[in-house]
């Protein structure tokens, strides 16, 4: 007997899990970009008020960062449900809706590992930046710190 089906619908899953996981990388790097064009437009003088944007910016990421560990973490509880199906059983579905318990929380994903260090890394930062911004203090940290 083959299992030309399990084994296709395995893949699908998997790609579907590298794309989740690709998504999260991407938008780690998104954040750190916009954070760093949000001080550099708030080191001009022309308005320091952008450096509120940060307060804007790094939730937003943050929920859509554990949005796609959330869809992640659905999708490999989706495979391993999968996986012990028989051949027969195959139906190709990606409808992970019924994925709702345990770790496949959204509160989970905000507090997981994997996301939560960088964010309060850079509402820490944002904090030192936003209060520190208007004395030389913050220059010099810059100065010293991309040098």
């Amino acid at each position: 007997m083959s299992n030309e089906n399990k084994l296709k619908h395995l893949e699908f899953l998997h790609n579907t899990i590298n794309r989740m996981s690709a998504n999260s990388f991407i938008i780690k790097g998104w954040v750190i970009t916009l954070l760093s064009a949000i001080f550099v437009l708030a080191d001009k003088q022309t308005n320091q008020n952008y450096i509120y944007l940060i307060f804007i910016v790094v939730p937003v990421f943050w929920y859509l960062n554990a949005y796609f560990l959330l869809q992640e973490r659905k999708f490999r509880s989706l495979y391993n449900d999968v996986r012990i199906k028989k051949e027969n059983e195959i139906d190709f579905s990606m409808n992970v809706s019924s994925y709702k318990n345990g770790k496949n929380k959204i509160k989970k994903c905000f507090w997981a590992s994997s996301i939560w260090p960088l964010y309060i890394f850079l509402f820490i930062i944002a904090l030192i930046v936003t209060l520190d911004f208007n004395s030389n203090k913050i220059t010099i940290l810059f100065s010293t710190i991309f040098k």
